[in-house]
């Protein structure tokens, strides 16, 4: 990507070096979920069990602690690119909303190592990037994307950008209420059921994350050749099909609440290619022709 001179967003809370409590669930769906999360502690030798119990919130909640935390060259190079694609998507969505007669109120981006606090409940590093609807923020630990690269084979700097700016997807899908009846939906059914909306709210977001990279590419000529596929690249390698054949060798459909690789990339795509929000909807077609 071509990001050079780009403005970077203040618009972030950096929480580097900081340790938080354990307590509660994230909320408002994450490019990978539980399934991602033990996926790569199973790849990267640890035990995936660890990751539910942090995930389900059955450790205490602790008192934040300072550390002493240098950051290397490369972390430091990922923040500054991450406040950058963050100001994209602020500029992006911002003149989005206008034209369609709405406010745009954009995320925050909370930086953090280890694990972290949000109004939706503690979570780590190993739970990936994730977005709490409680306080409007995007959660990241700037390893996931070595995480990605190493344990994934997902990588380059577009791959990187379309992780955050999924996570900004959420953000939209709760400005313009989306969010927030579809979990209440979720909440009256069963789970199987339940992840099937889950998979729709997923698949809208990387919709969001195409129609984004459509309009900055517009506004700032961004792309770059091989840009596109690094993140159709990063979008099949974290469908939930994929990630259950490479962890335990078969999937379980019912289980899937992130979307295979075949529509993670199909939604990306189509963001891509219309640049348009409105065609954005997965909740109304049948789920088989997602």
């Amino acid at each position: 990507m071509r990001l050079d001179g780009r403005r970077q967003s203040g618009n972030v809370d950096d929480r580097r070096g900081r340790g938080a409590g354990i307590g509660g669930k994230i909320a408002g769906g994450g490019i990978v979920g539980v399934i991602v999360a033990c996926v790569i502690a199973w790849i990267s030798g640890g035990n995936p069990l660890d990751v539910l119990v942090q995930n389900g919130g059955s450790m205490l909640t602790g008192t934040e602690t300072r550390q002493a935390y240098v950051p290397t060259q490369e972390e430091e190079e990922l923040a500054v690119f991450s406040k950058r694609i963050l100001a994209g998507t602020e500029d992006v969505w911002t003149e989005i909303f206008r034209q369609n007669g709405l406010k745009y109120v954009p995320p925050k981006l909370v930086l953090f190592t280890g694990s972290v606090q949000s109004a939706c409940g503690g979570a780590t590093s190993s739970s990936g990037p994730f977005y709490c609807s409680a306080d409007n923020s995007v959660y990241i630990d700037l390893s996931f994307f070595r995480d990605m690269r190493k344990n994934l084979g997902a990588d380059g700097d577009f791959a990187y950008a379309y992780v955050i700016a999924h996570e900004v997807g959420h953000h939209v899908q709760n400005q313009l209420g989306t969010l927030e009846e579809a979990h209440d939906r979720m909440s009256q059914l069963p789970q199987s059921e339940a992840n099937k909306i889950s998979v729709r709210l997923e698949l809208q977001a990387d919709y969001y994350a195409g129609v984004w990279a459509y309009h900055d590419n517009k506004m700032f000529q961004s792309l770059e050749p091989g840009d596109i596929e690094e993140a159709l690249d990063a979008a099949s390698k974290i469908g939930d099909d994929y990630l259950q054949k490479r962890a335990q060798g078969y999937t379980v459909p019912d289980s899937f609440n992130h979307g295979t690789s075949a529509q993670r990339e199909r939604w990306l795509r189509k963001g891509l290619s219309t640049g348009d929000p409105s065609k954005g909807d997965t909740f109304t077609p049948s789920y088989s022709s997602l």
